[in-house]
């Protein structure tokens, strides 16, 4: 049998590139997946997160948006997230009051940036994001996240549903073991975006200052 990249060569992993007017999109980035113990603790989404602040920095330095998603449930025993907190009850634990439903310290949202609350995996789903990413003129979805497998690969199948171009910065997204990691990672480059390097990323956000007139 043929490895996965042969297999998918001259049928799948066209690049569709950066556009014009980018966003990040900082999705989950959350204390349940990083403080050892915790049951959603991702050794992956604690380098993810690690690598992450240069990014936001240069988002922000470039007068790009960054917006932020949480998941948090409001309902009484979590109801609002239907038939997903059935299938995954570990993550009642995100509701108001609990620690770990807090966004880790090295990505705080600052004053003034969108947090989306959502309680399903896209960030997409059931709220707010794509007519205000559409009101702004954005024409780039810059991804990084948790988990690489579940919040990054429904947001980037959403995005580009909803016209926008996918991209997935390879070091700032992460999951609790590499195997789904890395074969999601395989696929969301194979057919929904771009997954590009974390200095590719800063590199194309650069250019956004540098075109402003």
């Amino acid at each position: 049998m043929t490895s996965a990249e042969a297999n998918y060569q001259g049928v799948w992993g066209n690049r569709i590139g950066f556009g014009k007017s980018p966003a990040l999109l900082v999705i989950d980035f959350l204390k349940a997946y990083t403080v050892e113990g915790a049951p959603l603790y991702a050794p992956g989404v604690v380098e993810a997160v690690a690598n992450t602040p240069e990014l936001i920095a240069a988002a922000r330095a470039s007068g790009v948006p960054v917006i932020h998603t949480r998941i948090l449930y409001l309902a009484e025993n979590c109801a609002d997230g239907g038939m997903w907190v059935k299938k995954s009850p570990v993550m009642k634990a995100m509701v108001e009051g609990n620690v770990l439903a807090e966004f880790c310290d090295e990505v705080q949202p600052e004053k003034g940036e969108l947090v989306i609350v959502k309680q399903y995996a896209s960030a997409f789903f059931g709220t707010s994001l794509a007519s205000h990413l559409h009101a702004q003129g954005i024409d780039t979805v810059i991804m990084a996240g948790c988990s690489t497998s579940g919040c990054i690969r429904a947001s980037a199948v959403d995005a580009v549903q909803y016209g926008f171009r996918a991209i997935v910065v390879r070091d700032c997204v992460g999951d609790r073991h590499p195997d789904p990691h890395n074969a999601n990672l395989f696929d969301i480059d194979s057919k929904y975006g771009d997954v590009v390097p974390r200095e590719d990323a800063i590199a194309e956000i650069a250019k956004v200052k540098s075109d402003c007139p």
